[in-house]
């Protein structure tokens, strides 16, 4: 926006500037304050916080007054031209680079009344009308352009983003995304600590050899499904880690709470075994690691290296179970 506003400050300066010697001194200071007033908003947008911006809808409001002073202009020097309308793309090209479509379709269909009116006011009405039907359609095309390219866009961020935090096969949160959240955790300090269960599906490469890989993963989403359903995912971080290896991390909960929820995991995936292709059931065992650190530590390096020799604690003593670190 401030940009905007820096290229239109000299345009207008200039254009005051070399008017003929007889424009009205009222259409002159018009132009020379509107060129200051575009100056000190591009200084004051520069400086401002973009949140307190938007948060006070100033985009919508400077887009506004850039439709309504440049019509004004217009009208104080009686000028038609195609150059003065053509300043009335700066605001709508602005609002449709960086709004939401509501206010877009609110600044372009302020733009159109204005010009409407000051055209009307100006020339006769055919002309004006003319005018209107040319220069709005030009308008209305770059603002709906822009709108849907600002919407692929937003589309293509999203799902980039989604393949960045959400495990493209049992929708589980990445590595990335569980790194963030314990880094987190560990840093609000939440009461009760922080627990982490790490969990291995056992015999994983042998369900692969013998089933295929197909089934292999079909393994992990019915893992992730009963994970989903036995544990909130508003006070918990369900993540695929890699391969087999699956991480719920859980603020704010004791050692011991910790626990009961991985056996309740254990005892879940052991009651529902996997139907396969062929009508059979395929039993699944899992073995889990369960590692807590207190509200005051900040080693996310030693949650996980604790939680990570419980798992394998857990696999060593027969696996199917669930071991717990050392406090």
């Amino acid at each position: 926006m401030w940009l905007i506003m820096l290229v239109c400050a000299p345009a207008i300066a200039g254009w005051a500037w070399f008017q003929p010697a007889g424009t009205a001194t009222a259409t002159l200071a018009a132009h020379w304050l509107g060129a200051a007033a575009l100056l000190l908003g591009a200084l004051a947008c520069r400086a401002a916080d973009p949140r307190v911006v938007d948060r006070l809808c100033l985009g919508v409001t400077a887009a506004l007054l850039g439709v309504l002073l440049t019509c004004g202009l217009n009208l104080l020097s009686r000028d038609t031209s195609v150059a003065a309308q053509a300043f009335l793309a700066f605001p709508i090209l602005w609002a449709a680079s960086n709004l939401r479509a509501p206010a877009v379709a609110l600044v372009t269909a302020t733009a159109l009344a204005a010009q409407c009116a000051t055209l009307l006011h100006l020339l006769p009405p055919a002309a004006a009308l003319t005018d209107v039907a040319f220069f709005g359609a030009v308008l209305v095309v770059m603002a709906v352009t822009l709108v849907r390219s600002n919407t692929v866009q937003e589309r293509l961020v999203g799902a980039l983003q989604r393949q960045v935090t959400v495990d493209s096969l049992t929708g589980l949160a990445t590595r990335r995304a569980f790194d963030d959240a314990l880094e987190a955790a560990l840093t609000r300090s939440i009461a009760g600590g922080t627990a982490l269960v790490l969990i291995d599906v056992d015999s994983f490469k042998s369900i692969n050899d013998t089933h295929g890989h197909p089934v292999g993963d079909d393994v992990l989403v019915h893992l992730a499904r009963i994970m989903r359903g036995r544990i909130r995912t508003d006070d918990a971080v369900l993540s695929r880690l890699g391969g087999d290896e699956i991480a719920v991390l859980l603020p704010g909960c004791d050692r011991e709470v910790a626990a009961r929820r991985a056996e309740e995991l254990l005892d879940a995936v052991r009651a529902e075994p996997l139907p396969l292709p062929d009508g059979t059931l395929l039993s699944l065992s899992i073995s889990l690691g369960v590692a807590h650190v207190p509200a005051s530590s900040r080693d996310r390096r030693a949650l996980y290296t604790s939680a990570d020799g419980a798992l394998y604690d857990a696999k060593r003593a027969g696996r199917g179970q669930v071991a717990l670190a050392p406090v």
